[in-house]
């Protein structure tokens, strides 16, 4: 459905603006029979790890229902609660109809920070950039977030509430809506520009008028003077830890490790990598691929099979092979392989990095959602982020430039 815009007259005051404001707000809702009138919902919040455990087949038939999406699953926030967020104060937000069914979910943690030196008790989205998107999951979105606002209204314990990367086409942009009906300090930027592909259902199809397929055939042919190439997928749990140890060291090797993000580089980033791969094989879930020159890897693409589409979490090249574009070749390779498996999508996650635009036009938009409680604390924070700090910015921009 698509909510009508609430005008400054509608509400008879000022609202605050983002810098973002004609970003469409179309959400997913279930419908609703005629006559029949919304019942009163019941929230209540889970702050352990064994009350989030528990929910673990309402909330996976919940997304089921709503939006059916791999990062949204309650194993895919496990594994990222156990290596991210492991000490986290959870408050994680849920509703049930009048007949005790789960019908909404808000994964939230609790912390202390601070907003231009100023400290700020945060209520903040279970995210990182590895858990790739976020988003309320309800069936009835607007009634969802009228319900979850409500409940944080009554709690004066926080600050400003922040959901990081959520589509535009995401339900909690309802939560931002119901904000500001309520006349609630608020504001969005954009994050991620996450590029994807549309897949046709033949190879034909897709090679046909392709700017990059003359370029990548002669570089194939060159490496394959090299010696024997070939590409392999891992999908189940045998020789898995060995295939990511191959992988994480290939990552290693490169730029990343100069700046520091490689997965091998840190613990919890190599314990969630380990862990989802584990997790996604005995799903059926795991796609891990390699481009290997006389069996030596030189290309991987981690990523997960999920639905009908592939979503390529993690990639990984030999940079001494940078003439040839093996990270290019595997990804040729594996679109191949993607069409002829019937997937719909091969979904590149992410920021819109410039190798990522050699194979599609389409990206999805997310933002940063935040709300702000209507307090002289809450509204000053509001205007230092979304009227104070961007207008600095300009004048600093325009300070540089003529200088």
């Amino acid at each position: 459905m698509e909510e009508s815009p609430i005008t400054d007259a509608m509400l008879g005051r000022r609202v605050p603006t983002r810098p973002c404001d004609n970003a469409p707000r179309v959400w997913r809702q279930a419908a609703r029979r005629p006559g029949r009138r919304a019942e009163p919902l019941r929230v209540a919040e889970v702050r352990d790890l064994a009350g989030f455990d528990a929910l673990e087949a309402e909330w996976n038939a919940l997304v089921t229902r709503v939006d059916d999406q791999v990062f949204y699953r309650h194993e895919f926030v496990r594994c990222w609660l156990e290596h991210f967020a492991s000490g986290a104060t959870l408050r994680i937000l849920t509703a049930r109809n009048a007949t005790g069914d789960l019908v909404a979910v808000l994964g939230l943690q609790e912390q202390e920070g601070h907003q231009y030196g100023v400290p700020v008790r945060q209520l903040l989205s279970l995210t990182n950039k590895h858990s790739c998107r976020f988003d309320l999951l309800a069936e009835e979105p607007k009634q969802a977030s009228a319900a979850f606002l409500s409940h944080l209204m009554g709690d004066p314990d926080w600050d400003v509430l922040r959901l990081s990367d959520v589509p535009e086409d995401g339900a909690a942009w309802a939560l931002m809506h119901a904000a500001r009906g309520a006349g609630m300090p608020w504001g969005a930027w954009p994050s991620a520009r996450s590029p994807y592909l549309p897949l046709p259902s033949t190879v034909e199809a897709w090679t046909k008028g392709r700017s990059n397929a003359k370029p990548l055939r002669r570089r194939r042919r060159r490496l394959e003077e090299k010696g024997r190439v070939e590409v392999e997928r891992v999908s189940g749990s045998e020789g898995l830890e060995a295939r990511l140890e191959e992988a994480f060291a290939l990552e290693q090797s490169g730029w990343k490790a100069q700046q520091g993000t490689a997965i091998a580089q840190a613990e919890h980033r190599r314990g969630f990598y380990t862990s989802l791969a584990r997790m996604a094989a005995d799903r059926g879930w795991l796609g891990l691929y390699f481009l290997r020159l006389d069996s030596r890897p030189i290309a991987f693409q981690y990523g997960l099979e999920y639905g009908d589409r592939y979503l390529a979490m993690k990639p990984g090249y030999d940079e001494s092979l940078g003439e040839v574009s093996p990270g290019h070749l595997l990804t040729e390779s594996l679109i191949q392989d993607f069409i002829g498996k019937g997937l719909k999508e091969l979904d590149l996650l992410g920021d819109d990095a410039p190798y990522k635009r050699e194979w599609t036009r389409e990206v999805r938009q997310h933002h940063w959602l935040f709300i702000y409680r209507d307090t002289l604390v809450g509204q000053a924070l509001q205007r230092s982020k979304f009227r104070w700090a961007p207008v600095a910015k300009r004048m600093v921009g325009r300070w540089v430039r003529r200088r």
